[in-house]
């Protein structure tokens, strides 16, 4: 028989996240702090506003684009936060969470052999994504020296000919890094003069614990090659509501759109009125999830700090990422051991890109009781390698 199968797809690798969290399912009494999604409930305002909308009736498909009313609240939160403007009607596109829009805009922008600079460690779609669309992903490997931050000199010597697109993913998911005014600032002649294209994923925006965040999008410049990319799942607690947005030049967007047409339709109507009251009401329920995620991420860092486990201080998303190489195993078998002795699960590094080697992210949306738990597991397996 022939080969059914798509040699491009058989080739790409499963998410290296998901070993840990199968084990841990099928464990009886295991802690994980393997998965990033906020441990609150969806706040009960937008949730309500999601059933009326169901009770009404609206169970019928949005325009593809999204509602009207949601592309209008989105191009005023970017006006807001960022002074930038978004025309709602043909720049801004409601998207099946922020993974569907990454994954969109790789498949617009790429032609076979151009190069995406994805800085690493981090999110675990990029480089298939950009292996789906026909690209060929180049990472550029941070150093926890530069505090995971994307520096001019890492990023010029990566830059070919070839060079199309430049993945910016910050506040970052493993690292908790983020990119502040000042470092971006130093990237933009760059991306100007070789000509290069971002996709900026912002996902975890409103969680930063160092004043309001910053994006590309605010220089000169920068609005007309970039296209953003933002969502609900982190800020509002609406993972399994499944929504998030992209914004970008028309050029980029109406094609975005046909694709979106062709393979989605529409995102979920029920969703889309729920996230129209976030948007317009959520702020507080930011402010207090926000508040919480920072006390779990100061306690996180004091706490493996305190067992001799170096941690750089992360001031996004909600994880922090410690070094493990004092301890003279790979981040796989850190992991592996860790979750034998203690029934305690984390994810390797190495899950993030070759150079998060030596390294385990940690998922603080999780209660303070549960991190104390996992915590002490953790210090527990740290005390005996030491005395090993």
């Amino acid at each position: 028989m022939r080969n059914p199968l798509n040699s491009k797809i058989t080739g790409i690798q499963p998410s290296g996240i998901r070993k840990f969290f199968d084990i841990v399912a099928d464990m009886k009494d295991a802690i994980s702090l393997g998965v990033g999604e906020p441990d609150f409930d969806t706040p009960w305002h937008i949730r309500e506003e999601g059933i009326h909308s169901l009770e009404r009736g609206r169970t019928f498909y949005t325009s593809n684009s999204g509602l009207k009313e949601l592309r209008n609240e989105i191009a005023g939160y970017i006006k807001r936060n960022y002074d930038v403007d978004y025309n709602p009607l043909t720049e801004v596109m409601v998207t099946v969470g922020g993974s569907e829009a990454i994954d969109l805009a790789m498949r617009v922008m790429l032609d076979p052999g151009d190069e995406v600079l994805i800085p690493q460690p981090s999110y675990v779609s990029y480089v298939p994504c950009a292996i789906m669309a026909g690209g060929i992903p180049v990472p550029i490997e941070l150093e926890e020296k530069d505090e995971f931050r994307l520096t001019p000199e890492k990023l010029t010597e990566k830059i070919t000919e070839k060079t199309k697109l430049l993945v910016l993913p910050f506040p970052n998911n493993p690292t908790g890094a983020i990119m502040e005014r000042e470092d971006l600032e130093k990237l933009v002649s760059i991306i100007e003069e070789n000509d290069i294209y971002v996709l900026t994923d912002e996902i975890y925006s409103e969680l930063s614990y160092k004043g309001k965040s910053s994006s590309i999008i605010e220089f000169p410049g920068m609005r007309e090659r970039t296209v953003y990319i933002n969502g609900f799942s982190k800020a509002y607690a609406m993972t399994g509501w499944r929504l998030g947005y992209c914004c970008g030049p028309q050029l980029i967007m109406k094609q975005i759109l046909k694709l979106h047409q062709f393979a989605i339709m529409c995102a979920p109507t029920t969703s889309q009125y729920a996230a129209v009251e976030a948007l317009k009401n959520g702020d507080e329920d930011i402010a207090k999830m926000r508040e919480a995620y920072n006390e779990r991420r100061r306690y996180l860092v004091t706490r493996l700090r305190e067992m001799g486990m170096e941690c750089f201080e992360p001031y996004g998303a909600f994880y922090v990422f410690p070094s493990v190489k004092n301890f003279g195993m790979s981040s796989e078998e850190f992991a592996t051991k860790l979750l034998e002795e203690e029934k305690v699960a984390i994810v390797p590094g190495t899950a993030f890109g070759d150079c998060g080697e030596g390294f385990m992210r940690i998922s603080y949306a999780y209660s303070i009781q549960d991190l104390k738990k996992a915590l002490d597991g953790i210090e527990r397996f740290v005390s005996r390698l030491k005395t090993k």
